[in-house]
């Protein structure tokens, strides 16, 4: 099964220019996404993952699937006021601001092998906002996981200039 058939590109959603890559459609479809998780499931099964943190929010659709299918532990990465307990926080440039990442400061400790996921790496700017706070908490990062890489965006060079290990199931 072609996994890249069942995420849609809408155009000029959601605003004129943009390409917008719809994973409804593979999520729609039982079989598309219990491949997609399997994949993912036969790359780092015998990884000693022990955590997966998934970015807020579409993230956390695969990452707790494959939490589930491994048999270890979720981690969610929020916006800021999203979580109730003491958190870790870090803050990375947006192309016209700022934004803040947050996790329970508790939830990973420096035993942990994580995975960190998202469903798309753009420009790799959340990901790497990740990767610099969980080595704040001197955490092992196994590698970052995405469904979608847009290749005409500068994530995947990012990640490769930081020498920060990752995979992608489908380039577009």
């Amino acid at each position: 099964m072609q996994i890249k058939q069942f995420i849609h590109a809408i155009p000029d959603y959601p605003k004129p220019g943009i390409v917008f890559r719809d994973i409804t459609p593979l999520l729609a479809n039982g079989d598309a996404f219990r491949e997609t998780i399997n994949t993912f499931l036969n790359r780092y099964k015998d990884q000693g993952i022990t955590k997966i943190v998934g970015i807020e929010a579409r993230g956390f659709i695969f990452a707790t699937a494959l939490a589930y299918a491994m048999g270890v532990g979720f981690v969610p990465l929020r916006k800021p006021g999203k979580l109730p307990r003491k958190t870790v926080s870090q803050s990375y440039a947006l192309e016209y601001g700022e934004d803040q990442l947050e996790l329970h400061a508790e939830d990973l400790t420096a035993d942990d092998n994580v995975l960190i996921m998202d469903d798309l790496l753009a420009t790799g700017g959340t990901v790497l906002a990740a990767v610099e706070m969980l080595n704040k908490l001197n955490v092992t990062i196994a590698e970052c996981a995405f469904v979608i890489q847009l290749n005409e965006l500068p994530g995947a060079q990012r990640l490769q200039q930081a020498n920060i290990p990752y995979y992608t199931l489908c380039s577009f």
